[in-house]
């Protein structure tokens, strides 16, 4: 496949979830993902680590959500290459009366036109292991 076109799919692949991240479409967010999908979820907390298989990614997604109530505030850009495509994103985490907003990088892999691995950077790691302890 020519670089372009594999740009393209990349494109539109994190466009799909894109969209339906910003729609709060959950069905949608989980048909993005590939049944292979892996999760490298980074830091010094009980949820870091790889999580290798959609369902095993969705559970450490759902347990983030459930212990620090993020809510997506922005997506900030959206980038693919050939190898990679990546959103930037501002995301908002509350939990036992503390609120904090942190961009994120998330990084993924595209197979099948679904994402199959990502890769999550938080611009402040230790304060996001603090919301995940």
């Amino acid at each position: 496949m020519e670089p372009e076109a594999v740009v393209k799919r990349n494109r539109l692949a994190l466009g799909r979830y894109a969209s339906a991240w910003l729609a709060g479409d959950r069905a949608a967010l989980a048909a993005c993902y590939h049944d292979d999908f892996t999760l490298h979820y980074f830091g010094r907390n009980p949820l870091a680590g790889d999580h290798s298989g959609k369902a095993a990614a969705l559970a450490i997604l759902a347990e983030v959500t459930r212990r620090t109530n993020r809510r997506l505030l922005a997506i900030v850009d959206l980038m693919a290459g050939p190898e990679r495509a990546a959103l930037l994103v501002r995301e908002r985490f509350e939990r036992d009366g503390r609120t904090a907003e942190v961009e994120r990088l998330l990084v993924y892999a595209v197979r099948d036109g679904l994402l199959c691995e990502c890769w999550v950077y938080d611009q402040e790691q230790a304060m996001v292991d603090a919301f995940l302890a």
